[in-house]
């Protein structure tokens, strides 16, 4: 799900791809539903791409919000609230007790949960990737549809 979802340096806000062009993506925004084009000049980065730093390894992002998810029980985030940065950091050690304290700064959680907020506001609640459940599928139909012939 993650997949199709962008974050373009220095812009606002999270995008959703749509289509591909030469040289460019068109993007629309998850908030606004505004499409613009992203260059091959832009940073982008997709959200099923990035991974958070552990003492163990990496974990995906996408695991990653489906805990906060789990945490504050599908609500938003009030981000402000959490107060000072150990206190941002003390709420993240409780999503993800084993994180990198030294590779992930204050500012990566408060991006992280400030993109949960976001999509939960677009209305997209499922973080995990469906990709497996998929590939599990598609050998059965083509097996259905080769018996059929």
């Amino acid at each position: 799900m993650l997949k199709n979802i962008l974050s373009i340096a220095g812009r606002p806000g999270l995008y959703r791809l749509v289509n591909r062009g030469k040289n460019m993506l068109i993007v629309e925004s998850v908030s606004t539903g505004k499409r613009t084009p992203a260059y091959a000049h832009d940073k982008v980065i997709s959200l099923g791409d990035i991974s958070i730093y552990t003492d163990e390894g990496d974990v995906p992002l996408s695991d990653v919000l489906e805990t906060v998810k789990a945490k504050n029980e599908g609500q938003p985030v009030d981000i402000k609230a959490l107060g000072k940065d150990s206190d941002v950091r003390e709420y993240f050690a409780g999503i993800l007790p084993d994180f990198d304290r030294d590779k992930v700064y204050t500012s990566d959680i408060k991006k992280l949960l400030t993109w949960y907020n976001q999509l939960l506001a677009a209305g997209i609640t499922e973080f995990a990737s469906k990709e497996e459940e998929g590939q599990e599928e598609s050998p059965e139909t083509s097996t259905d549809t080769e018996e059929s012939k």
